[in-house]
């Protein structure tokens, strides 16, 4: 509340004196904090919760168009209370004769029922006797999820003709593209930076992105000098479907996709103030459903194998010695030097499935977290030493997927991240769909650090494959987009997404071309030279199985 004291001064003019202002939930204001260069900065900011410490009051602060995991617990003197902002009142929904839900009377509504007794009163039979008037039945309909209005693009052929151009902005020329006239144009964008085109939902029948379509020819012309190359995609006569190839929108309700018309304060805010696991310490970024009498303490304690929670030192030291596991359970399928992965089923290791839902949960915020593990399969990648097999990431995937996911979560803890540990889960989890004989793709929506690895490294591994195309018998070379895929295991719709981030569709001469730079081509062998850790496929021992054959997991 703020509080006003009027004090006469000179003449008739009159100053307002602040005496005291009580910040509560819900208000926005600048606050300090460091950038990534160290600088002072004061970005706009909302006050979740307030607590007081050994007198001192503490505010825990969202930093608006900023990332949740930034979130802290600041003192007042960071604050900027000039510029304070107090929370809007929420319009209340009006009421009629006094219960709650019915709808207010308006003017276009009682000339709509003047309008309907007009007509009722006209349609009646001219008889003696006056007919009652049938009572409307009232049905129950579902409301419709709202779509925010979609981003428009320019119209494009589909991506069954492989030949969409960039919906990013060209950097060398802009080209007007027009959609063939069998073909709806896309309209709008998923979260990875495709296009989609937006379909109205027909009852009983499902849609299912195609991935087989039509082979589309890439042609490698000429090189006009050994770094630079371009690829002509020419669209194919016949279309087996209108939605062969088109990459539908993310599928928000999959398998551990949060759902966000839950969040409340508490999962808004780090219940976890401080993580120590083997030798390093991890301060969350993100609520994770631990108990409650553990988020009050200081540190939390886990055991670096089996993840058990521990609520002080002593009970870890005391765990340590009877715990037995220096490796995760499960198998081992792959080791390589230091680096190994184990794969564990979800039903026969369910604590150990649970706690490292629990620790990932910390670090994943657009995850949610099911107890019941059952239908996945995790694959933990450990790092080596003589004291046993230390956790550096992982990835889970469902072991039946209907929508080609082969990654439902990952990831790489934060003391080995930006290592290269990233990239070698991803191509990992594309290993085992290879060995599958399957594409895959992760599951939408991805997080910002997730979605610049994998383009990072869809970029890297498709142009690996297109500088290695060389001239058969002085002929141009040819790949299709449907041969990427089958030797990448990546998405077709992955593929053609990757093609249209690096800006590499131009139209010349009515031919769809593929132009590398040598921009790019240099940032690629850039890239390469500093990725070291690389997934050796005669290292991999591993047996799909066939899931759907089971009656149970």
């Amino acid at each position: 509340m703020i509080f006003w004291r009027h004090r006469p001064v000179l003449g008739r003019k009159l100053t307002l004196c602040l005496l005291q202002v009580e910040i509560v939930e819900g208000c926005r204001l600048p606050v300090l904090r460091k950038n990534q260069e160290h600088e002072d900065e004061w970005p706009l900011a909302e006050i979740l919760s307030v607590k007081e410490v050994s007198s001192r009051k503490l505010f825990y602060v969202h930093y608006i168009d900023f990332n949740k995991r930034l979130d802290e617990w600041v003192t007042g003197d960071r604050l900027d209370m000039k510029k304070l902002q107090f929370p809007k009142k929420e319009a209340k929904t009006p009421t009629k004769n006094g219960l709650p839900g019915s709808r207010p009377s308006s003017p276009e509504r009682e000339v709509r029922k003047s309008l309907d007794l007009n007509l009722q009163t006209a349609t009646a039979p001219s008889r003696g006797k006056t007919l009652p008037t049938p009572k409307r039945k009232v049905e129950t309909v579902p409301l419709a999820t709202q779509v925010p209005p979609a981003t428009p693009v320019p119209s494009l052929p589909s991506s069954a003709e492989a030949s969409q151009a960039s919906v990013f902005p060209a950097v060398r020329e802009t080209t007007t593209f027009k959609a063939r006239e069998d073909h709806e144009p896309i309209s709008s964008l998923t979260t990875n930076g495709t296009a989609r085109r937006l379909i109205p939902p027909q009852p009983g029948r499902k849609r299912k992105a195609n991935c087989g379509g039509t082979d589309e020819m890439i042609k490698v012309l000429q090189y006009n000098n050994p770094q630079s190359a371009s690829v002509f995609l020419p669209p194919p006569e016949d279309s087996q479907d209108s939605s062969d190839g088109i990459p539908t929108a993310p599928r928000m309700t999959g398998s551990l996709v949060s759902d966000r018309s839950h969040d409340d304060i508490v999962t808004r805010m780090k219940n976890i103030e401080c993580i120590e696991l083997g030798r390093h310490r991890l301060k969350p970024w993100y609520f994770s459903p631990y108990p409650q009498e553990l988020t009050a303490l200081p540190i939390l304690y886990l055991c670096e194998f089996c993840l058990k929670y521990l609520k002080s030192l002593k009970c870890l030291q005391r765990h340590l010695t009877k715990c037995n596991l220096r490796h995760p359970p499960g198998n081992e399928i792959y080791r390589k030097g230091t680096i190994s992965f184990f794969e564990i089923d979800g039903r026969k290791n369910k604590t150990y499935s649970q706690n490292l839902c629990l620790l990932a949960k910390c670090f994943l915020d657009h995850k949610t977290l099911y107890y019941d593990t059952d239908p996945f399969l995790f694959y933990v990648m450990t790092e080596y030493d003589s004291k046993g097999f230390h956790i550096v990431g992982y990835f889970s995937k469902e072991k039946e997927s209907t929508e080609d996911y082969n990654v439902a979560c990952i990831l790489t803890l934060p003391p080995y991240q930006r290592r290269g540990y990233g990239k070698l889960l991803i191509e990992f989890s594309y290993e085992l769909s290879k060995v599958e004989g399957k594409t895959g793709t992760p599951e939408k929506p991805l997080s910002d650090l997730g979605l610049l690895s994998y383009r990072s490294y869809w970029s890297q591994t498709i142009l690996e494959i297109l500088m290695d195309l060389k001239p058969d018998n002085g002929e141009r070379p040819q790949i299709t987009i449907n041969e990427i895929s089958e030797i990448t295991s990546v998405k077709k719709e992955d593929v053609i997404s990757t093609l249209q981030y690096l800006n590499l569709i131009n139209y010349y001469k009515g031919q769809y071309i593929l132009t590398l730079s040598e921009d790019i081509v240099e940032g690629h062998e850039r890239a390469m030279q500093k990725r070291h850790l690389r997934i050796d496929p005669k290292c991999l021992h591993f047996t799909p199985k066939d899931w759907s054959k089971r009656g149970k997991w």
